[in-house]
């Protein structure tokens, strides 16, 4: 039923409100509404937001977006983690209504003492809400000039109209017929939902021994500990490990996904589950848990988390086949049915079937992950969820985060839209996306604009730039300059982004032409890397990566998913945007990419000044926080960018505004 004063289209609005926005700490959003009455009287709407404890604070005005459009919108700024709410209140301003009137109507000598006899009532009645510290006496000053017959008309008209009085009644306006939205939900949650940078490593490849005709041996939890200070020194928040169960050797894969595998082919993370145990257990060859606990340890007292792999999938020796042979589908011969995606099989690994007995698999699911939530995990990142039921997820996320409010799920997601956006928005803190697939100006354009309008109060993205399953032809082809660059986007267009290792080392080479996988890749066997080598023939783009690191951690722009604004180029080789924080952090990063790994490209860039918080006419200082090279820059500037260019194709700009100077010398 629409109320005394319509508040329509709500937004953020998640499944009609049956689901909660999602926000971090700290993070400002905009709320917005449609709102109006009817005649000519002036409107207003205000947003409250009420905290976990069902304390409001104080509500937050909105402005109409556009005159004439009766769209309205504030930004709030929840400040600390848990369930909110948040409230749109329309209401009419009776002094608003009065003011329009009377400034048209004393001039004109109509209904003068009626009219200034009414504001005065108005005014009267407003002071008796404002605060004595506040401006009342300001009030009640205009209420004595509305009603001193001894001024002029427009004198006492003047008296109701000063900054003061206007200032005391915008902060504490006389309201008349409020009208509230129904509360909607708001989940905020700590700040590792939405911003960080992801390192994945397989543990059995760190210390490593690999020599030709001889037995491999594993690397461990503690020779994995070893890499932990080089992942760190390059800045990164999460180190991120693939399953680290005990793997099964029944249909086990060989090399380059071989479907015969030797006696020492160490077999897929994936194909969970043997003698040794299941998703609670750890593979012998990495070692113990006290040594995952080690691992876990070390991690944090180098300030990074560690993500684990979630894959709900067995290999036929996991002990959940025999003491659960109702959680598989079986077919008509009696065999237990294993993953297919015709004509590829994937005869090491069983899937789940969750129908039969869908509470049971539900119990399982939380016991395994509080294990490890026990041990130190406080993020998951789950493999392919989309082949799970959504409400299975939906259940289990809301049971953990119930009592666990900080752990955070990453969805692996890579398929149809819909199921990546309800997967979001059942539970998933973070989502994969197409950003692997997203390479040309249109394409990265429409994607962005996508992912930071309304999905972004749900589905938060986090770009990968490589996994162990996706080498892209982008990266296949360009060589150097295109692994410089996909990190560059990544850092600066999400708030997460993630690398596999042997990307600073820009290992491209793929297993078949034209296809995805990885040459030798690291799912099927131990893949020990030489980084001292590689750091001394200079064939590593660590340092990029640090200072990417390094320019996302001191710049909250670009910890955030909102605020992405892209600029012109007269070249669609040229891609540039901008992020940009108000507030008292305010913050503002413009950055310029080459798209093209194989070409030097030149580009006019025309900037939309005000969307940088400039005038139009302005020119500022920018430093280039890839090189420290400082230019001025106005509303157009000349960008020349190389391919060789170090230590990458791009710009990524810090803004320091300061009064409008003369020329614009540029890059």
């Amino acid at each position: 039923m629409i109320g005394r004063i319509p508040v329509l289209d709500i937004r953020p609005l998640i499944d009609c409100g049956r689901r909660p926005a999602k926000a971090v700490v700290g993070e400002t959003f905009e709320v917005s509404a449609t709102v109006f009455r009817e005649g000519h009287d002036e409107v207003r709407a205000n947003v409250v937001m009420r905290d976990p404890a069902g304390r409001s604070g104080p509500w937050t005005p909105m402005r109409e977006v556009a005159p004439g459009t009766d769209r309205w919108a504030a930004e709030v700024t929840p400040g600390a983690e848990g369930h909110w709410t948040y409230t749109v209140e329309a209401w009419s301003d009776p002094i608003a209504t009065w003011r329009r009137q009377a400034e048209v109507k004393i001039p004109l000598d109509s209904d003068v003492d009626l009219e200034l006899e009414e504001g005065a009532r108005l005014h009267e009645q407003a002071a008796a809400g404002v605060p004595k510290s506040e401006g009342r006496e300001a009030v009640l000053r205009a209420v004595d000039g509305l009603r001193d017959r001894r001024l002029p008309a427009a004198r006492r008209l003047a008296t109701a109209l000063t900054a003061e009085v206007r200032t005391a009644l915008d902060r504490h306006p006389l309201r008349e017929l409020v009208t509230a939205s129904r509360p909607l939900p708001l989940r905020v949650e700590r700040e590792r939902a939405l911003y960080g940078a992801w390192y994945e490593l397989f543990p059995r490849s760190e210390g490593a021994v690999v020599r030709e005709g001889e037995p491999p041996v594993s690397g461990t939890f503690r020779t994995a500990a070893e890499r932990l200070p080089a992942v760190a020194a390059m800045g990164f928040d999460v180190v991120y490990l693939p399953p680290v169960h005990p793997i099964g050797t029944t249909f086990r894969k060989g090399p380059n996904n071989a479907l015969t595998a030797g006696p020492h082919d160490v077999g897929v993370p994936w194909a969970i589950g043997s003698a040794e145990g299941g998703h609670d257990a750890v593979h012998p060859d990495l070692g113990t848990l006290a040594d995952f606990d080690a691992f876990v340890a070390r991690a944090r007292e180098l300030r990074m988390e560690v993500a684990l792999d979630f894959a709900l999938q067995c290999s036929p020796e996991h002990p959940w086949v025999k003491e659960h042979p109702e959680w598989f589908r079986h077919r008509a011969d009696g065999s237990i049915a294993y993953a297919e995606n015709p004509p590829k099989k994937y005869q090491d690994i069983y899937p789940i079937a969750f129908d039969a007995d869908f509470r049971g698999i539900v119990r399982e699911t939380e016991r395994v992950l509080r294990f490890w939530m026990t041990r130190g995990v406080r993020i998951f990142r789950v493999d392919n969820p989309h082949t799970k039921p959504v409400v299975f997820w939906e259940k289990v996320i809301g049971d953990i985060n119930r009592t666990d409010p900080d752990v955070v799920f990453l969805a692996e997601a890579f398929t149809r839209p819909a199921m990546m956006r309800t997967l979001a928005a059942v539970g998933f803190q973070q989502s994969y996306t197409y950003f692997t697939w997203r390479n040309t100006k249109r394409e990265l354009t429409e994607y962005l604009l996508e992912l930071t309008g309304d999905a972004a109060s749900y589905m938060r993205p986090n770009f990968f730039v490589n996994t162990p399953d996706i080498l892209s032809e982008y990266l296949q082809r360009g060589g150097r300059p295109a692994f410089e660059t996909r990190a560059v986007l990544a850092a600066t267009l999400s708030p997460s982004w993630g690398v596999y290792a042997g990307y600073e080392l820009c290992e491209n080479t793929p297993l078949h032409p034209g296809g995805e996988e990885y040459l030798d890749s690291e799912k099927y066997q131990l893949r020990p890397r030489d980084w001292a080598a590689a750091e001394r023939e200079g064939r590593t783009i660590a340092p990029l990566i640090t200072r990417l690191n390094r320019i996302r951690r001191r710049h909250p722009a670009l910890h955030r998913l909102r605020g992405l604004r892209f600029h012109q180029a007269d070249n669609d080789a040229v891609l540039v945007y901008s992020r940009r924080t108000a507030g008292p952090r305010e913050d503002c990063v413009l950055t310029v990419v080459n798209l093209d790994p194989h070409h030097t490209q030149e580009a006019t860039v025309s900037l939309d000044m005000p969307e940088l918080g400039l005038e139009w006419h302005e020119s500022f200082p920018v430093r280039d926080e890839l090189t420290g090279e400082t230019y001025h820059w106005g509303r157009d500037n000349y960008v020349r960018l190389d391919p060789s260019r170090e230590p990458a194709p791009a710009h990524v700009l810090s803004l320091r505004p300061s009064s409008p100077i003369g020329g614009s010398p540029t890059p």
